[in-house]
């Protein structure tokens, strides 16, 4: 109405404090409760005005204030002293009292908000003001006379107030205070004083405790109410630490038995309780069980990580009575405790004794019906495989297990340190096979490969691009021909078909780890070509800007000369991208593109980079485009370039990319002494004799930091260390003059590889003294025998045209928004227009 209208305007001239006085004075309650929460606000501006005209006003609206007003004052309160607007002085004299005043309100969410604040307050506060405004009034209110919620509270203040007073004030002032209430008459106020023994315990020492906590807690224990009996158990078990090895045995122990054996007679919250302090219990108390007691102990463990299972019947939940629904939870909170408690199980039994002890537990928890339990031993799989080191073959089966589990949450949770986990199967168990990584666990590639189509076909993509990342350490732990026949061509599925970004670029990244780690010439010139191809010269632009996003990771994972021989011309043709979306990202591109060249030998690439630019700047007609050309010059102009030789600046660098270069180096001539080897005797090189070979070429003296993420380690700098190695390789190189050209399926590589250089790959190489020159044209890149190359990468199979003309050819990216036709479109929104 118009009336309520008037009632409600408020003058636009008031000041901010103005205002709030008014709206406290003659507003509505949501008026008023907006002021309180401004209050910080107002508090930072002005504090003066604020705590003389307005806090007044405040004051007054509490006494009569509803529960939101009460909880946002308290916010508000809270607020003010951790800013610290006003000095602790300043704040005590007033909002302390205001506080205080409001401790017991009849609310109990309330009451607990103003206890919050009070606690806070009282790390700060002085020890005079503590005592006389805090520590003298709660002797009245600890008091049987007083209201259970005013007893609790002085439970909670006594507990802070502990670590701020001397040992002989606490001794006098609040211990009495602590034994009273330890006694109540009210299991509530018994339960709440009992979890402050531990607070109280750390601020006056071992003595004190023995002597004074120890009793009350021992009393504690045996009492009639349960949940003060679980209170007393849980702070026992977390003051283990303090007490020595005559209280553990003496008192502690037999109580623990006891509470253990009462445990399935009492309530399921128990059990709960129980479970979740198991492991704690057995570090604290380790050492003093006796051989039987040691024995009973395990089995009390494992009588728990199978509760509830026994009773597993194929009745509809419907038919089941809520009361036992409600113990299976229980139960299920149980076996996933135990699941948590796990890895301290196997240091209590230990690690020696797993398989005789434990295991069948192990296989119970990986096998449990209930995801909560499968998930939480997923979470623990790393820790328990690096507990059993050597004895790590024995969980292969559950590493399948869960890698193929039905929900993908626990495969979330197992994934979080699978290239360690692999890691330490390849490395750490006696039945590995020296010259076969993992033989012994065959299932594992068929599990990886189903767990990974799994979360593609799920709608949980970040857990597939976790999985994706999580790839990149396959080369460590599996063989080249494996990645390269299993995962490799799925990597490049993903890139064309998926439609999360996030996923498609994981695999990009996944994918150039692949090729950096493939050990075969051939299959990388067909990943390369592939690349080039099906990304760089797709028919969709969605494609092509896939193809710049792999190029960013070639030049953050290959050497720079293996960016500018393979990937440097396609990636500048796109300056002529008939897309702006395309020609835009590559504008962004290419200060990273620049700093791959090195002067003089790239000297002839960097005209053709420039010439690019100046085509851009002069003929670009999109707006948007432009202006990031412009600003895309400006950066490459100021931009130092890299020479061949070392230069101080970018030595550090410069170092890194050397490292890179030589392990390229190193994989062809790698294949070299594996094919003469095959030749002489038949056999393959395995990857132990690689991983030999580059340990035994690297440098020891340089130590820098890896430029691969900590799942794939970046490779080491390699230097040849006889001088039979450096005759071979210079062998190997010189030999390649020699040879045949590519077959015609290589022809887009060896045309990119020609522009690059016309004489060959050129590199200084340290230690030779000479450059070395590497051609493309090598017996190791002829086509192998088309039987057995898989279908994705048959020279049979049909490859893009070069060109990107707008023919009739469909592509599954190539319609709707991602068409081939030019369109304008900016990084952010891509806007269509055919």
């Amino acid at each position: 109405t118009p009336e309520e209208i008037e009632r409600l305007t408020v003058d636009e001239d008031l000041s901010d404090i103005e205002r709030a006085v008014y709206l406290l004075s003659a507003g509505q309650d949501v008026q008023g409760t907006s002021v309180i929460a401004n209050l910080p606000f107002l508090m930072r501006q002005n504090p003066t005005e604020t705590l003389r005209r307005v806090l007044p006003k405040v004051r007054e609206a509490l006494h009569v204030a509803g529960v939101e007003m009460q909880l946002t004052a308290a916010m508000s309160f809270l607020t003010i002293l951790q800013d610290e607007s006003v000095s602790i002085h300043a704040y005590t004299h007033s909002f302390l009292q205001v506080i205080l005043l409001h401790l017991e309100h009849r609310d109990t969410g309330v009451s607990n908000a103003w206890l919050e604040t009070l606690l806070s307050v009282i790390e700060v506060l002085p020890k005079e003001t503590l005592r006389h405004e805090i520590l003298n009034p709660l002797v009245s209110k600890a008091q049987l006379s007083q209201t259970v919620q005013s007893r609790l509270v002085s439970c909670k203040i006594l507990g802070k107030l502990t670590n701020k007073f001397d040992a002989h004030t606490i001794k006098r002032e609040i211990l009495p205070l602590v034994k009273s209430l330890c006694q109540d008459v009210e299991y509530e106020v018994r339960s709440c004083m009992c979890r402050q023994l531990e607070n109280i315990a750390q601020g006056i020492g071992t003595e004190l405790t023995k002597s004074v906590v120890l009793p009350e807690l021992i009393e504690l224990s045996r009492d009639e109410g349960s949940s003060v009996r679980l209170a007393a158990f849980e702070t026992l078990v977390n003051l283990l630490d303090i007490f020595d090895t005559d209280d553990r045995s003496q008192t502690i122990l037999p109580l623990v038995k006891s509470f253990c054996e009462k445990s399935f007679k009492a309530d399921e919250s128990i059990l709960i309780s129980l479970s979740f302090h198991l492991g704690k219990l057995c570090h604290g108390l380790y050492g003093i069980f006796t051989p039987d007691q040691h024995l009973r102990f395990l089995e009390f463990y494992k009588k728990l990580c199978t509760l509830g299972l026994q009773q597993e019947n194929g009745h509809n939940e419907n038919q089941i009575p809520p009361q036992i629904l409600e113990q299976e939870k229980k139960y299920i909170s149980v076996r996933k405790n135990c699941a948590y408690n796990f890895p301290a199980m196997i240091v209590f039994v230990d690690p020696k004794n797993f398989h005789m002890e434990l295991y069948s537990t192990f296989f119970c928890l990986c096998h449990d019906p209930e995801v909560p339990v499968r998930y939480t031993i997923a979470i623990c799989f790393y820790e328990v495989s690096k507990l059993l080191n050597s004895g790590v073959y024995l969980i292969h089966k559950e590493l399948i297990t869960l890698l193929q589990d039905e929900s993908l949450e626990v495969l979330d949770a197992l994934i979080d340190h699978l290239p360690e986990i692999l890691e330490l199967m390849s490395t750490g168990g006696e039945s590995s096979v020296q010259e076969n990584k993992l033989s012994s666990l065959p299932d594992l590639i068929p599990a990886l490969t189903a767990a990974e189509q799994r979360a593609a076909a799920s709608l949980k993509w970040r857990t597939h691009e976790k999985l994706l990342q999580k790839y990149a350490c396959l080369p460590h732990v599996i063989s080249s021909d494996q990645i390269y026949y299993r995962f490799l061509q799925r990597m490049f599925t993903i890139m064309m078909t998926n439609n999360v970004l996030p996923v498609q670029k994981a695999a990009s990244r996944t994918l150039c780890i692949f090729l950096r780690y493939n050990r075969k010439q051939e299959q990388r010139h067909e990943v390369i070509q592939k690349l080039i191809e099906q990304l760089g010269q797709g028919k969709s632009y969605w494609n092509r800007l896939r193809f710049l996003d792999t190029c960013e990771f070639i030049i953050e994972i290959f050497s720079k000369s293996f960016f500018c021989k393979y990937f440097f011309l396609p990636a500048i043709e796109l300056t002529h991208d008939p897309v702006a979306n395309v020609r835009m990202k590559l504008c962004y591109l290419l200060p990273k593109v620049k700093s791959t060249l090195k002067i003089p030998a790239d000297k002839h690439l960097l005209q053709q980079l420039e010439m690019c630019v100046r085509k851009l700047l002069c003929q670009e007609k999109d707006k948007d485009v432009l202006a990031i050309v412009k600003r895309t010059v400006l950066e490459l102009d100021r931009m130092e370039m890299s020479m061949d030789a070392f230069q101080k600046k970018f030595y550090e660098k410069d170092l890194l990319d050397q490292e890179k270069e030589r392990e390229e180096l190193l994989l062809l001539e790698m294949e070299q002494l594996e094919k003469e080897k095959q030749q002489n005797d038949g056999r393959p090189m395995s990857d132990k004799m690689f991983e030999k070979k580059r340990r035994d070429t690297k440098t020891p003296t340089q130590s820098l930091p890896k430029n691969i993420p900590i799942s794939v380690p970046g490779p080491s700098s390699v230097t040849p260390s006889t001088s039979k190695e450096i005759k071979k390789s210079k062998l190997i190189r010189s030999q390649s003059f020699n040879n045949q050209a590519f077959h015609a399926k290589y022809g887009n590589l060896e045309k990119c590889a020609s522009k690059s250089s016309t004489t060959g790959y050129t590199t200084s190489v340290s230690g030779l003294g000479k450059t070395s020159v590497l051609s493309l044209t090598d017996d190791s890149f002829r086509t192998r025998n088309a039987s057995s190359v898989p279908s994705s990468f048959s020279p049979n199979t049909p490859l893009p045209s070069t060109s990107r003309g707008t023919g009739n050819s469909v592509d599954p990216k190539s319609s709707g928004s991602k068409d081939t036709q030019p369109r304008k479109a900016t990084l952010k929104s891509r806007k269509s227009n055919p």
